[in-house]
């Protein structure tokens, strides 16, 4: 019963979230209650599938609106095949006398829709498909209406000037033969094969039906329906796009995992590093505690002052402008460097720090006050520093510290353990000449101050992992001294590290 609707134009209602479709019917399935129709319209537009299949929950309304006479069910095919125009418009295929298909125009709705323009089959596949008695009809047919249309005036001056406007003025006129002949003959039947009471009296307007195709509006219906069934509408399973982006892998991989690092007391303050990875701050205690056990498992003090200072002379380079401040054609421009370094661990970082910039051309301005004795450490940077071209000054006095501003600024003047020194004359003086040059200021290894610092940094480098730096420290950079990822371990820190392929990297508050 239900292969007899096999081939039926019908008109399918599924509301106002699916729409209306239209189409020929090409299966119907009683097991699994669908309906599919062929070659189908959608709100009166072409689908861009050849097959749609419905399911009867799905469908409100169902109209047929063309049902096959006998017989026609069997030539259901490419020759035979009705097209739908938008809003119920349709073309239903017949048998013309000479044996070739003709479309027939049925018309069932407003004219304002777009038109299908019908297309015609090849001749020679049609030749082989029809039988004596049709060719003999063709014959008779080409008689009687095709030759006696030749004879006429009209037809023979615009075949002869489309015939003399296609040949080169050169080119004689071949001559025919027999297959020749019947070969034209078959081309005269497919152009003028046609009643001439079919052919329409006007143009057919392409910019007016182009004009009613809303390109925009399908795709974005298509998009729709695809978000609400789950599937592609478009013939193909769902699958991932073949065009990735820069930074997108092809090869599907684990889950990231942000948070990486983790400390065992409380962490006031939180870090993320471009990529996301999350870095909590520590305590100034284990923070301490951290570089005690790796210098006892000989990462010594002097390791760590060469790792600073190459990173913190890295980063500096960077800010003074790298290679387009540094080169050989500006030597005349020559950058200027002003280090203020206090008598302690943090000073002798900074003087490390002097020493490599000084080797890379810049030219570095020391200042360190005058002490009875000296640590070790800064004992050894000085004597290093000393043989390169930088200047030492331990007053600031106008005749030794520029007075005009200078393009960086070191701060290396506090220390956590020698909080005394801030009420000291000369650390007063420092911190009045650097706010008063107004040039920007690089903190390394700032510690965590309760009030508020003399000299307000634009940029922090902080060693290994960050403190708890407040607005007062600018913008935090973390850098990489070198420290074993067991000795993280050995006091309680789960770390993995966060610097990728490079040894500085900034830090943002989470």
């Amino acid at each position: 019963m239900a292969t007899d609707w096999l081939g039926s134009i019908v008109s399918i209602n599924c509301g106002d979230s699916l729409g209306v479709y239209q189409g020929r019917v090409s299966a119907v399935d009683q097991v699994s209650q669908t309906i599919s129709l062929t070659r189908p319209f959608h709100n009166g537009v072409k689908c861009l599938v050849p097959e749609v299949t419905f399911r009867a929950g799905d469908i409100m309304e169902l109209k047929i609106l063309e049902i096959p006479g006998p017989g026609e069910n069997q030539h259901f095919g490419d020759l035979h095949q009705t097209e739908l125009g938008p809003s119920g418009i349709g073309y239903q295929v017949g048998i013309n006398q000479n044996g070739t298909g003709r479309l027939v125009k049925k018309p069932t709705s407003s004219s304002s829709a777009p038109q299908n323009i019908p297309k015609r089959t090849d001749v020679k596949s049609q030749d082989a498909a029809v039988s004596p008695q049709q060719q003999q009809c063709s014959k008779s047919y080409v008689d009687r209406h095709v030759e006696p249309l030749s004879q006429s005036k009209s037809f023979r001056r615009r075949h002869n000037s489309w015939s003399s406007s296609s040949r080169h003025p050169n080119q004689a006129t071949p001559k025919k033969s027999g297959v020749k002949n019947g070969q034209m003959k078959n081309k005269d039947d497919e152009c003028f094969g046609d009643d001439i009471e079919e052919i329409p009296d006007t143009d057919f307007d392409f910019e007016g039906n182009l004009a009613l195709f809303d390109k925009a509006a399908v795709f974005e219906e298509i998009d729709t329906y695809e978000r609400r069934s789950g599937t592609r509408s478009r013939g193909i399973p769902n699958e991932r796009p073949t065009r990735y982006r820069h930074d997108e892998n092809i090869l599907e991989s684990e889950p990231i995992v942000y948070r990486r690092i983790t400390v065992p007391h409380n962490v006031s303050k939180e870090f993320c590093t471009d990529s996301g990875l999350v870095v909590p701050s520590v305590s100034y205690e284990l923070h301490k505690k951290l570089l005690s056990v790796a210098e006892k498992h000989g990462l010594t003090l002097e390791r760590r002052l060469e790792m600073t200072g190459v990173c913190a002379s890295q980063m500096a380079l960077t800010l003074l402008g790298g290679p387009n401040r540094l080169n050989p054609k500006n030597v005349h421009q020559r950058p200027t460097v002003a280090l203020l370094c206090g008598p302690h661990v943090k000073g002798a970082q900074g003087i490390s720090c002097g020493r490599h910039l000084a080797n890379h051309d810049v030219q570095v301005i020391l200042f360190l006050p005058n002490f009875v004795k000296m640590l070790e450490s800064i004992t050894n940077e000085l004597s290093l520093f000393s043989k390169t071209q930088g200047q030492q000054v331990s007053s600031l006095k106008a005749a030794d510290l520029p007075t005009s501003p200078v393009d960086l600024v070191i701060n290396c003047l506090d220390c956590p353990e020698n909080a005394f020194l801030r009420d000291q004359p000369w650390y007063k003086a420092a911190v009045a000449w650097a706010n008063q040059n107004r040039a920007p200021v690089l903190s390394i290894d700032p510690p965590v101050h309760e009030v508020e610092q003399g000299i307000d940094a634009k940029w922090s480098l902080a060693l290994g992992l960050p403190l708890p730096l407040g607005e007062h420290a600018g913008r935090v950079y973390l850098c990489d001294i070198g420290i074993p990822q067991q000795v993280f371990q050995e006091v309680g820190i789960n770390y993995h590290s966060p610097f990728g392929c490079k040894f500085v990297i900034p830090l943002h508050s989470a």
